[in-house]
Order: C-alpha cells, then sequence, then structure tokens
C-alpha cells in the first residue's frame, strides 16, 4: 500500500505564504515525477507543478514565479513553497505520483484545503 500524506494548508490573508510538503510511503520502487494539483469549487482539477526524478520542474502559467516546488529524494518529499498568494489560489490542493508502485503507477493523496481571504 502508497500513501501520500499532505500537511501544510490552511487560511491566509491575500499576498502571504504557504508551504505545503507530501510524504510518500510504502512500496514504492521508483518515482518518475512528483507534482501538486489543485481543484477549486466548480472547476476541473488541473496541475499546479510537477517536478521529475531529474529535477526537471514545470508550472501553470497562473503560479510561475510565486510558487516553486522542490523534493527530498531520500524521503520521498515533495514541497511546494506559495507566496504572494491570491484569493483565485484557493482550491484543494492534491499530491500526486507517477512512478512504479505497488498501488499502481498513478497516486493520489487526498488533498488539503488552502483558503486565501481577500
Amino acid at each position: 500500500q502508497v500513501q501520500l500524506v499532505e500537511s501544510g494548508g490552511g487560511l491566509v490573508q491575500a499576498g502571504g505564504s504557504l508551504r505545503l510538503s507530501c510524504a510518500a510511503s510504502g512500496s514504492i520502487f521508483s518515482i518518475n515525477a512528483m507534482g501538486w494539483y489543485r481543484q477549486a469549487p466548480g472547476k476541473q482539477r488541473e496541475l499546479v507543478a510537477r517536478i521529475t526524478r531529474g529535477g526537471s520542474t514545470n508550472y501553470a502559467d497562473s503560479v510561475k514565479d510565486r510558487f516553486t516546488i522542490s523534493r527530498f529524494n531520500a524521503k520521498n518529499t515533495v514541497y511546494l513553497q506559495m507566496n504572494s498568494l491570491k484569493p483565485e489560489d484557493t482550491a484543494v490542493y492534491y499530491c500526486n505520483l507517477l512512478g512504479d508502485t505497488l498501488s499502481g503507477r498513478d497516486i493520489w493523496g487526498q488533498g488539503t484545503q488552502v483558503t486565501v481571504s481577500s
């Protein structure tokens, strides 16, 4: 069983910062990429940021220059530093793992709520 445990969400005022963490555990044989997605009420889930095994990153245009994704390989943990938060960043943020695991190749966390007040 593979689990992704997210933490760090919460309520913050516009212009503030939050740091999300996602720790992967269980029978993980290899990780190709880890990333963060978000889903706001009434909207589709969208990619926020992703980091590959080799360290390449890509971001949604709406968060470039404000969010930074990083990864601590030794602990299968990925972080999302979110600065200059805006009300439109309000959403449930989900951690995602793509790789070879005993639970499949596409693993999702339970999600953590981020709310940005104006």
